[in-house]
């Protein structure tokens, strides 16, 4: 008798391949068998009419404080999410020497928009290394699995000091002594390294990430002690600026040592390069004998603005300073004053030189890349759902336009900005890229962004926008589960999961494609020290198996927690009969 059956449902098997009906047995942590008619389980779950996957695996992720505090992962847990890949873009909290503790946080607050009151009351620091870390991970019980890189911007504060943390040049000692650190917390089971090199990324202080301006020279010797290892990915975010001569180095840095260079790869008024050049570039490294691998977003990359988000149009208002800093129950009031809401409106906006003025411009004023999230939102809207072309609609100005519908219900309603890969107003230059094996589906940041971004739920969006909805060309169901499984395992070496066939992780989603639907973002304050962030549920997620347990249904946690921390690669188990 197995330990769980999972009955008639449709496998879709992570490999591409049709997909086909049969019965899934599981038992320990492992998939026993899958074929018709098996034997009984202990347990067993109707899966008719249900599509039966892998559990997802998201590698770029910012968990990294909350994955010490939070047995559940939400959001990411909610939508399918069984393994997750933490401490991308430079940003984490080992290697940490005690007086860099607040340091540190304050730089992921400013990068990733992650409450630094909530860091400081839920992160316990009990380690300085980066193995140290990483044991610290392996206390606390979990619903998924959690693998991480060794951020560049901790390994430079912990080296270099104050030296480090203002981008100053290495010395060669300096350089040595980082690739060491590096290379201690590859062999201590870190699955790669990550670095950025863009000026979007800043800490709450202003200041750009330790190794933002990095020379190739410290780049390429981090990258050495990487091979020196023999795995792990070299993940970056960058501007891609032209005279970085980013794909050179990343493509010489991939052939030395054999291993995947990965990038952010994003429609970006930051890039210098637009994306099909980032796109061919790549592969012509790629042709020499490099791995580089771009990951992109399945939407756009948007922010969402209300009036207790991070951000909105009416930031640098005069008015809106005045109310900034009280109760929210004091600012409602006043944002609901008729006076002062036309006080507000007349008012230009103080807005200071910076490097990310054409950004703040369209944030403040930007009203036809706007849209009003309402019920069922669609995240391809058209010019006609604009902001812009709803006020015209209603014959009132775009901004009190706006400044409605971040009032309406109670003020928690919001506005989608979709700052990166939506220049085109839709999604249309993606669709070639989900046929391409150098591409990886990626970028939800989950655990990152709290009060501006909600894309944790990349996977859902993506199979009720891509495979079922969506206004023309759209992704086979079997693509697009091994786009969002077996690809984003196997880049990270999981060659243990991301796949249904007897002997794998008995990591595993039962959806019920016809119900599937996000639902709308709201904000919830349930941080440490009631620290705010964005959340999004979906609907039609039947359950979540991690490792063989069952630890959510139909949306709701069920108590067990059998994720660890994974240490380095995993080696796919030998193939047996997947049909008995």
């Amino acid at each position: 008798m197995y330990d769980l059956v999972i009955r008639g449902g449709t496998i879709v098997d992570g490999s591409g391949n049709t997909e086909y009906v049969a019965d899934l047995a599981i038992n320990g942590d492992s998939i026993a068998a899958i074929g018709p008619d098996l034997p009984a389980g202990k347990e067993e779950i109707d899966a008719s009419g249900k599509i039966v996957t892998p559990g997802f695996v998201d590698i770029h992720t910012h968990y990294d404080g909350q994955a010490t505090w939070d047995p559940e992962m939400a959001p990411s847990s909610w939508h399918g999410v069984t393994t997750v890949v933490m401490g991308n873009c430079g940003v984490g909290f080992a290697p940490a020497k005690t007086d860099k503790h607040d340091w540190l946080i304050g730089l992921m607050e400013g990068v990733e928009d992650i409450p630094g009151t909530a860091l400081a009351e839920g992160m316990t620091w009990d380690w300085e290394t980066f193995p140290e870390y990483m044991d610290a991970l392996e206390k606390l019980p979990r619903t998924v699995d959690v693998g991480t890189h060794v951020p560049h911007g901790a390994v430079r504060a912990y080296v270099m000091g104050e030296r480090g943390a203002a981008n100053e040049k290495p010395t060669e000692t300096d350089i040595t002594e980082m690739s060491a650190i590096v290379e201690e917390g590859l062999r201590a089971g870190a699955l790669g390294f990550s670095t950025s090199r863009t000026v979007l990324h800043k800490s709450i202080d202003g200041e750009l990430v330790p190794g933002t301006t990095a020379t190739q020279e410290e780049l390429l010797g981090i990258g050495r002690a990487m091979g020196r290892v023999g795995h792990g990915v070299f993940e970056m975010a960058s501007d891609l600026n032209r005279e970085w001569n980013e794909f050179q180095w990343m493509g010489e840095l991939s052939r030395e040592t054999g291993l995947p260079v990965t990038f952010a790869a994003l429609q970006s008024m930051a890039h210098e390069i637009p994306l099909a050049e980032q796109i061919s570039t790549m592969r012509e490294e790629n042709s020499k004998g490099a791995n580089i691998v771009a990951q992109i977003a399945l939407r756009g990359n948007g922010i969402i603005m209300g009036w207790q988000t991070t951000v909105h149009p009416f930031l640098f208002k005069p008015a809106w300073g005045e109310i900034a800093a009280l109760p929210w129950e004091q600012q409602l009031a006043k944002l609901q004053d008729p006076d002062f809401k036309q006080r507000m409106l007349a008012e230009d906006n103080i807005l200071e030189e910076s490097d990310i003025g054409p950004l703040l411009q369209l944030i403040t004023s930007g009203w036809f890349t706007q849209y009003a999230i309402g019920p069922e939102f669609n995240y391809e809207p058209t010019a006609q759902e604009s902001i812009q072309a709803k006020a015209q609609e209603a014959g009132i100005p775009p901004e009190e336009y706006a400044y409605d519908t971040m009032l309406a219900n109670q003020a928690g309603s919001f506005i989608y900005f979709p700052v990166l890969n939506y220049a085109d107003g839709n999604l249309n230059f993606l669709e070639a890229l989900q046929d391409s094996d150098d591409c990886v589906n990626s970028l939800s940041d989950g655990g990152a962004h709290c009060g501006t971004i909600c894309d944790a739920a990349s996977p859902t969006f993506m199979l009720q926008h891509w495979v079922r909805d969506r206004k023309g060309k759209r992704i086979s169901l079997p693509q697009a589960i091994k786009r969002q499984c077996r690809d984003t395992a196997v880049l990270y070496g999981l060659e243990d999961r991301g796949l249904l066939a007897a002997g794998y992780l008995a990591d595993i989603n039962i959806i019920d494609m016809q119900e599937l639907r996000l639902g709308a973002p709201w904000l919830a304050f349930d941080l440490p020290a009631g620290g705010k962030r964005l959340l999004q549920k979906a609907d039609g997620y039947v359950a979540t198996i991690k490792s063989g347990q069952v630890t959510f249904r139909e949306g709701t946690m069920q108590g067990p927690t059998p994720g660890g921390v994974l240490r380095g690669q995993r080696n796919a188990p030998e193939l047996q009969a997947q049909v008995q």
